[in-house]
């Protein structure tokens, strides 16, 4: 089933139910109002919405109305938790090679991950509020997961069992910050704001045979003001599954419902043609772009996002039809985000 989360005024949203082609949805009042209450008791709550999934699909929900992407918050407005990996080798030796240094052995057995801000995720269509252009604006093209309740010391078997939904993310990166933050050892923090999910969550059933070991195998692409810029496989070169990541976590604690757990940046290894290294499936961030563009040619030319600029992420099942909805943005600065409000 999809779900989804409309903006009501308050700080969680109605939770939906919406239909496969995205075109209807109806409201969960009497289920659960909102996606975390549905988590929290996914057991005898889950079937209650597949049910009434059902019946808006088949043209039998009464109520139902149009669904309309712009009006939705993330599917979590807020989480108890938002975890991100780098769960692509390939990205991390872009930007290590990049930079002449060397990739740890442990980085190819033992996932990376940050903790991120949880308490403000923002909608699909909401824009990307930056302070200053100077702090090297990013996207990240990414898909992420829901969590049920997982145990600690869980297997990656046992964590993927309570995974309960998956969605896009763009995880924004102010690159400029980066270098500073990280040399304090503590990792990132004022580099990564507010994250956007997908106007839709989705069980694993949806993605039908594209979901396979954890991985979602279909094409994550990337549009960067209008020009498709990334057509990336998310499925064969993902190191680290979601089980893997989600048993990271469990190591030393239990996960809760609600936690959400990111890929880190969705990335493909470049092709050999006529003795260059190329990358034909593009990029799904501008950092890697750049990283390319420094080992081709020794220096990066493509700039980081202005004001202005927009991205759309998206993903499209076997059949053509998008999966999850599209995240699409546009980078402003408060005063931009002020002037949109008043207007």
């Amino acid at each position: 089933m999809k779900l989804a989360t409309l903006k009501d005024g308050s700080r969680d949203g109605q939770l939906v139910v919406v239909s496969r082609d995205l075109t209807s949805a109806h409201y969960a009042t009497g289920i659960a109002n909102r996606l975390q209450q549905a988590l929290d008791d996914w057991g005898f709550v889950g079937p209650q919405l597949q049910d009434l999934y059902d019946a808006l699909n088949a043209g039998r929900a009464r109520h139902a109305f149009p669904f309309d992407p712009g009006q939705c918050m993330a599917p979590l407005p807020r989480a108890y938790q938002w975890a991100d990996g780098s769960a692509y080798i390939n990205h991390v030796e872009l930007v290590r090679k990049a930079r002449n240094a060397e990739v740890p052995k442990s980085f190819y057995t033992d996932p990376l991950m940050y903790q991120g801000g949880s308490d403000d995720f923002i909608g699909p269509c909401d824009p990307v509020v930056v302070q200053s252009e100077a702090f090297g604006i990013d996207f990240e093209a990414e898909i992420a997961v829901v969590t049920g309740d997982v145990r600690m010391g869980a297997t990656p078997a046992q964590a993927l069992d309570g995974i309960r939904l998956v969605m896009l993310a763009n995880d924004v990166s102010l690159r400029n910050l980066i270098p500073a933050e990280l040399a304090k050892g503590f990792g990132f923090f004022q580099s990564k704001p507010a994250t956007a999910f997908s106007p839709v969550a989705v069980t694993l059933d949806e993605l039908g045979d594209a979901w396979q070991g954890g991985r979602v195998h279909l094409t994550l692409q990337s549009t960067w003001n209008g020009r498709k810029v990334g057509m990336c496989d998310a499925g064969e070169e993902m190191t680290f599954h979601f089980g893997e990541l989600v048993a990271h976590i469990a190591k030393t604690r239990n996960v809760r419902a609600g936690s959400i757990v990111g890929s880190g940046t969705v990335s493909n290894k470049g092709v050999e043609k006529d003795g260059r290294i190329e990358w034909p499936k593009g990029y799904s961030c501008i950092a890697e772009k750049r990283c390319i563009e420094t080992l081709q040619d020794g220096q990066p030319s493509t700039e980081f996002m202005k004001f202005g600029d927009t991205i759309r992420i998206e993903m499209k099942g076997q059949d053509g039809q998008s999966i999850f909805g599209a995240i699409d943005q546009e980078v402003v600065s408060p005063a931009g985000s002020a002037a949109g409000a008043g207007g």
